[in-house]
C-alpha cells in the first residue's frame, strides 16, 4: 500500500485549487486529483476553431474575492484581467438599446432616453444595492454557524455581521429584509417603469437557476450576485486574458509554489470509508491512495451519493440529499465569427462606440414577461423557443483569442432542461443551437453569415463531460432554502460531511455563487481548524 497522503483533494476546479493553496501555505501537503487532462473544472480555455480560443464554460471571472486574489498573488503567475467600461448592452425589439456602465451617472444618461424618472432613480438604486451588498459580502466570507451548538467564534461572526446590518440604517435594513424573499420582478418594478431596464436587472436574479422573474426568492439571488460583484447595479464584468483557463492555470501555479501536488488524468472512482471515517481514494485505474483527510471539489450529490457507498450514510441524510435541487437549465453556445456582428440598435453609433457597447455582457431579455415565457417552456420539459441569453464577445477585450478582425462569442442560454420531455439532447442539440442563433439574429441580422464554427454544450454534456451532476453550473440551486446554513443541507453547511475526514469545498457549499474562490477559501479555513 502507498504511503498515506496528508490531504487528497478531488477535482482541480477553481475552488479545489484555492483550497489546495491555503492548505499548502499552512504546511499541509495536499494532492489534487483532476480527472480531465487539464485543471480548471468549469473555468477552462479550449481551442474552438483553428486560431480561435474560447472560455468553454464559465465566460467571466467572479470577480475573485479580494482576500483570495491578494493571498494567491495571481499576477505573479501571469494572470491579467480586463474590466470594460460597458457592463451590459441590452437591445430591444424596436431597435433601441440600453447600455449599463460601471459609472451609474453615465448609465443614467442613457436611461433618460427611455424615462427621466428612471434616470433619476438609477443612481439611488445603485447606491442602495451597494450598501446592502457590502453586508452580504461579509456573510459570504463567514463560515455558516452551527445550528445546534454555535461556538464563540460563530456568535462573534454573527455579532459583527449584525453590527454592520444595523449600521445600514432603518431604511436599508428593511430593504434587505424585504428584497431577499421577493420576486425580482417585483423588486425592480418598485424602482423602475422601463421594461427594458427591468428585464436587464431582473436577469441577474434568475441566471443559472430554474426560477423565473416572478419566482419568490429571486431577489435574494440578485443580492448575492451583487455582493460577489462589488455591489454594482450593472453587474460585474471581468475577463481574463487568455480565457478563463488562464485564471485556473495561475491558481494551479500558486498552489504548486505553496507546496501542493497536482495530478491530471486521475479520475477518482471511490472514496474509501472505514468505521465511519474516510481512509483515502481509489482511482478509476485501480490505484489506491490512502489519506488522512479527503476534500471534494465535486458537487455534494456526486460526492456523497456516487463516490461514497450509500451504506455509510444514515437513511434520513441520504433522503435529504436526494432532494437537494441540482438539476441544471443552462446551455452554452460558443461561436467563432469572421467579424463583429452588426447589432441593429448600434447602427447610429457605429465604429468604436458601437464596439465599446458590446465589450461587456449582451443581455437578450427585453422585458419581464419575455423572461417568464422563457421559463414557462422549461417548466413543461422543453427548451425555450425565445431563450433568455447572456452573451459576451471576449475577443473585444482580449484580441489574442481570435485572428485579427475576427471574434469569439460566448452565449449562456436559458432555459434548457437537463431532461427533455420529447427526444433527447443527442438528437436536439443542433436544434437548440439554431434557436439561440435565430434569437440573436433578430437583433444582429448578419450574425448567421459570420459563423465559422459553432459549439453547443447541453446540460447533459455538463454532467457527462464536466462531471456537474444534473448539469447545474452552481452545483445546486441558489434558492433561499439552499443558502448559508442550508447549503447544501441544514446542519451540514460547515464544509464537513457525515463521514469523518471527508469535506466539501465546491460551489455546492456556502456561498457558492460564481468564480470567486469564496467556497474554497472558506472551506480551507474551517478544515484547517479541524485538522489541527
Amino acid at each position: 500500500m502507498a504511503t498515506p497522503r496528508d490531504v487528497v483533494i478531488i477535482g482541480g476546479g477553481h475552488n479545489g485549487l484555492v483550497t489546495a493553496f491555503y492548505l499548502a501555505r499552512a504546511g499541509r501537503k495536499p494532492l489534487v486529483l483532476e480527472r480531465r487532462p487539464v485543471v480548471g473544472g468549469a473555468a477552462i480555455t479550449d481551442d474552438l476553431h483553428p486560431g480561435f480560443k474560447c472560455s468553454t464554460l464559465a465566460p467571466l471571472a467572479g470577480p475573485l474575492r479580494a482576500d483570495v486574489a491578494r493571498d494567491l498573488r495571481l499576477e505573479r503567475h501571469g494572470l491579467q484581467v480586463v474590466t470594460p467600461e460597458a457592463r451590459a448592452f441590452a437591445p430591444a425589439p424596436d431597435g433601441r438599446a440600453l447600455v449599463l456602465y460601471g459609472d451609474p451617472g453615465r448609465t443614467a444618461q442613457g436611461i433618460a432616453a427611455f424615462s427621466r424618472k428612471d434616470a433619476e432613480k438609477y443612481p439611488e438604486f445603485h447606491r442602495a444595492l451597494g450598501r446592502i451588498a457590502s453586508v452580504l459580502a461579509d456573510l459570504e466570507s463567514l463560515i455558516p454557524p452551527s445550528v445546534d451548538a454555535p461556538s464563540g467564534g460563530d456568535l462573534w461572526g454573527l455579532l459583527k455581521a449584525g453590527r454592520k446590518f444595523r449600521a445600514l440604517g432603518k431604511k436599508d435594513m428593511f430593504r434587505l429584509l424585504r428584497w431577499g424573499p421577493m420576486a425580482v420582478a417585483d423588486l425592480v418594478a418598485e424602482w423602475f417603469e422601463t421594461e427594458l431596464l427591468r428585464g436587464t436587472l431582473a436577469g441577474r436574479g434568475i441566471f443559472g437557476s430554474f426560477l423565473g422573474p416572478w419566482s419568490a426568492g429571486t431577489g435574494a439571488a440578485l443580492l448575492l450576485r451583487a455582493a460577489a460583484e462589488g455591489g454594482d447595479a450593472a453587474g460585474g464584468v471581468t475577463f481574463v486574458r487568455g480565457g478563463m483557463g488562464a485564471l485556473t492555470q495561475a491558481m494551479a501555479s500558486a498552489a504548486r509554489q505553496a507546496g501542493a501536488e497536482i495530478r491530471t488524468g486521475a479520475e477518482v472512482a471511490r472514496v474509501g470509508v472505514k468505521d465511519g471515517a474516510a481512509t483515502g481514494v481509489v482511482l478509476a485505474s485501480g490505484e489506491e491512495i490512502p489519506a488522512r483527510a479527503v476534500i471534494s471539489n465535486a458537487d455534494p450529490r456526486r460526492t456523497l451519493l456516487t463516490l461514497v457507498d450509500p451504506v455509510h450514510l444514515q437513511p434520513d441524510f441520504r433522503t435529504k440529499l436526494q432532494h437537494y435541487r441540482s438539476v441544471g437549465y443552462v446551455a452554452k453556445v460558443n461561436l467563432a465569427l469572421s467579424g463583429l456582428p452588426s447589432f441593429t440598435a448600434l447602427k447610429e453609433t457605429g465604429g468604436a462606440r458601437g464596439a465599446g457597447a458590446l465589450a461587456g455582457r449582451i443581455h437578450i431579455g427585453p422585458e419581464i414577461d419575455y423572461l417568464e415565457r422563457a421559463f414557462d417552456d422549461a417548466k413543461y420539459g422543453d427548451f425555450s423557443k425565445q431563450p433568455y441569453l447572456d452573451a459576451t464577445i471576449p475577443s473585444l477585450s482580449d484580441p489574442s483569442l481570435a485572428p485579427s478582425g475576427q471574434h469569439v462569442m460566448s452565449i449562456c442560454a436559458q432555459f434548457a432542461p437537463f431532461r427533455l420531455k420529447t427526444g433527447d439532447w443527442s438528437g436536439r442539440r443542433e436544434e437548440l443551437g439554431d434557436t439561440v442563433v435565430k434569437t440573436l439574429a433578430a437583433y444582429a441580422p448578419d450574425l448567421p453569415g459570420r459563423i465559422l464554427k459553432r459549439q453547443v454544450i447541453t446540460p447533459r454534456d455538463l454532467e457527462d463531460t464536466y462531471a456537474l451532476t444534473g448539469g447545474h453550473i452552481y452545483h445546486g440551486e441558489l434558492a433561499l432554502d439552499q443558502l448559508f446554513t442550508m447549503r447544501p443541507l441544514l446542519g451540514w453547511a460547515r464544509y464537513a460531511t457525515p463521514i469523518k475526514g471527508l469535506y466539501l469545498c465546491g460551489s455546492g457549499t456556502h456561498p457558492g455563487v460564481g468564480v470567486t474562490g469564496a467556497s474554497g477559501a472558506n472551506a480551507a479555513r474551517e478544515i484547517l481548524k479541524t485538522l489541527r
